[in-house]
């Protein structure tokens, strides 16, 4: 982890945004106390329709009585 300070941060900042982007992390500081953390933004995942298709199954009988309440019908 590197920590730097905010003037530091200011005039170093594509340097930081690139140690960022290669996996490393980089904390900015004020009054020596931590205020800012960059990591990378991760990759917006897009589900595609129909990805799940055939992963669910619903039983024939899905919507019959449970036998358990059978007594209360």
């Amino acid at each position: 982890m590197q920590e730097i300070t905010l003037a530091e941060a200011s005039k170093n900042f594509s340097e930081l945004i690139e140690a960022v982007m290669s996996g490393e992390e980089v904390v900015i500081t004020k009054d020596n106390q931590p205020v800012v953390k960059l990591t990378p933004v991760s990759p917006e995942r897009r589900s595609l329709f129909g990805s799940a298709k055939g992963l669910i199954t619903v039983s024939d009988d899905f919507d019959e009585p449970l036998e358990d309440f059978k007594d209360y019908m």
